[in-house]
């Protein structure tokens, strides 16, 4: 029997896609600002401080789950989606950049999931969006999220959201899987997260990988992404700052005149 909500739903498209959620009356979910599409008739929209968790506790409870998602870099609100009327109705979330949306039931991976801060899009009401800190010292200095991560816990359906192709893959215990640390999505709490230094100096200077890769230990499931945020982000800004000369010749400067650059 799930103490959280549970809904059904649907997720479209390819490159951007949206999940939509089908909720029975007095049903809700929960977003990030931001995220919300569309909604049918009926659903009333709330802002919500905290997590939407522990909203029958007491106000320092909500202020202790507001304060976990200011720590993981969200906003201190979230908004609330409850279908008021009759029969069904549902409200879409919009991913916020090329990737894929990963639908996960909590129940299904023990109660709990850890993830990278930002990943979270949506979930049913009663998942709780907290915060993990990373146990060991290294880890927390050069593991690329820091020492804080979002853990999800409850036993109903969470949604989050990877840039580019996404990869599930399951490790058997012992297994262990090198990893850039700005491609891991999530895992399940059994995965032992490290890390470990390249190692050699043509490796650490000219190799462009970074310092560090991250190590996961099976057993457990884990969710890579192809497409780290991070990574698209500096891109962009070399794209838009750095000489473009490379790009054009005689017909490139035109091109460029043209645009008005």
């Amino acid at each position: 029997m799930r103490e959280n909500h549970e809904i059904d739903y649907f997720i479209k498209g390819e490159e951007m896609q949206m999940v939509e959620i089908e909720l029975d009356p007095k049903e809700t979910a929960l977003a990030e600002a931001g995220s919300f599409m569309y909604m049918d008739e009926g659903i009333e929209m709330e802002t919500i401080f905290g997590d939407g968790s522990k909203q029958g506790e007491g106000f320092l409870s909500k202020l202790w789950g507001a304060g976990k998602r200011l720590l993981t870099g969200e906003s201190l609100f979230m908004t609330a989606f409850t279908h008021m009327g009759n029969g069904k109705a549902r409200v879409a979330f919009a991913a916020p950049y090329p990737g894929k949306i990963i639908p996960m039931d909590l129940q299904y991976y023990g109660g709990r999931m850890i993830c990278q801060k930002d990943s979270f899009l949506c979930a049913a009401k009663g998942v709780s969006i907290g915060i993990e800190f990373q146990r060991k010292l290294g880890t927390g200095l050069f593991g690329g999220e820091g020492f804080i991560m979002q853990k999800l816990e409850g036993d109903g359906m969470a949604f989050c959201h990877a840039g580019g192709h996404v990869m599930k893959r399951e490790l058997k215990p012992g297994e262990v899987l090198r990893i850039d640390t700005g491609c891991i999505v999530a895992y399940t709490k059994e995965i032992d997260y490290d890390i470990q230094f390249v190692g050699g100096i043509k490796n650490t200077i000219f190799g462009g990988e970074g310092l560090f890769f991250a190590t996961l230990k099976g057993p457990g499931t884990i969710w890579l992404q192809t497409l780290p945020i991070s990574r698209l982000a500096s891109r962009i800004v070399s794209y838009g700052t750095g000489n473009r000369r490379e790009e054009g010749s005689i017909l490139g400067g035109l091109g460029d005149l043209l645009d008005g650059d």
